[in-house]
């Protein structure tokens, strides 16, 4: 049996997402337990050069609803970046985890090998369908979904790398 662009995907996004929303609920409970306001944590960087904790599950979310769109042409409806509160992001976690779930098993299937582009504001960049999804796809949403993990465990939120990985 082989494994699909849709199978190291897909599913996988849903569980990592899944784990963002209950990395984004303690780190609202620390929030409030601390006396640190919302927008603190929400605004976070690592870097001043690097984006928020929203934008990180903002390109997480995107990434993974892309990845279906571009790979399996699969419609997706857009979803606007403007996200300023903890139920902001999780009613997009939410939103993203259930357009992906309804997201056909073989919308990917023979399209290993199809030309899917990736439009930047300065240059169009070409990619097969295995290596957008094994190159960009999932290195991509992983680093956002790290990132964010990262701002949050670096402004104190009691998680773990547990909490990361979801129940094993």
């Amino acid at each position: 049996m082989s494994l699909s662009l849709y199978d190291v995907s897909v599913p996988v996004f849903v569980r990592s997402l899944g784990n963002l929303a209950a990395i984004l609920e303690k780190s609202r409970a620390f929030a409030d337990a601390q006396g640190i306001s919302h927008t603190e944590l929400l605004d976070a960087r690592l870097f001043d050069d690097m984006a928020p904790l929203t934008a990180q599950i903002q390109r997480a979310s995107d990434t993974a609803r892309f990845t279906a769109a571009r790979v399996g042409q699969v419609e997706m409806a857009p979803i606007a970046d403007d996200e300023t509160s903890f139920d902001d992001l999780q009613a997009r976690i939410a939103a993203t985890i259930a357009a992906l779930k309804a997201v056909p098993a073989t919308c990917m299937d023979g399209r290993e090998d199809a030309e899917v582009i990736l439009k930047t504001p300065k240059k169009d960049v070409s990619f097969t369908g295995k290596t957008y999804v094994l190159n960009f796809a999932v290195p991509n949403f992983f680093f956002h979904v790290t990132t964010a993990y990262d701002i949050l465990r670096y402004r104190g939120v009691p998680v773990g790398k547990l909490d990361f990985l979801g129940g094993i």
